[in-house]
């Protein structure tokens, strides 16, 4: 008896402890994104460039034209602008715990769409997997698995 009160104790903890992913997703009123075809990821002062890099290579592997870089304006005109935020914590290993992307107008920088995915340690996926699954949310949120 005192064994199994143990074990719900701690799996209740566990449950209380970790938490669920979630995500989240909006989307200007009347915005169509299927008229976007090139983009430009504006990199995060503070990215190393992996995290810049691996969204702009994902559009492309969506079929876009994607190019970032750190300067707040786009070297050539493009459709959108992609800002992004991306918070990390440790737990044995460092892992990216939130990932929010917006999609913005290339001339007004108005958001367009935007999208964030967060994953506590014990749901964590890879910045590649995570940068997917809020890209395909903004694009395809239907297709979400």
């Amino acid at each position: 008896m005192r064994n199994a009160f143990r074990v719900i104790c701690m799996i209740l903890v566990c449950w209380f402890v970790t938490g669920c992913a979630s995500m989240q997703s909006s989307r200007a009123p009347g915005t169509d994104l299927s008229t976007l075809h090139t983009f430009y990821v504006q990199k995060l002062p503070e990215d190393d460039g992996s995290v810049v890099k691996v969204i702009s290579d994902r559009l492309n592997a969506m079929g876009y034209q994607s190019t970032y870089g750190a300067g707040e304006h786009p070297p050539k005109e493009t459709d959108s602008i992609v800002t992004y935020q991306d918070r990390w914590m440790w737990d044995i290993t460092m892992y990216m715990i939130r990932l929010t992307i917006q999609i913005r107008d290339g001339k007004s920088r108005a958001i367009l769409a935007s999208a964030e995915s967060y994953r506590p340690s014990l749901e964590r996926k890879s910045p590649e997997g995570m940068a997917e699954e809020v890209l395909t949310e903004i694009f395809n949120p239907k297709e979400r698995k």
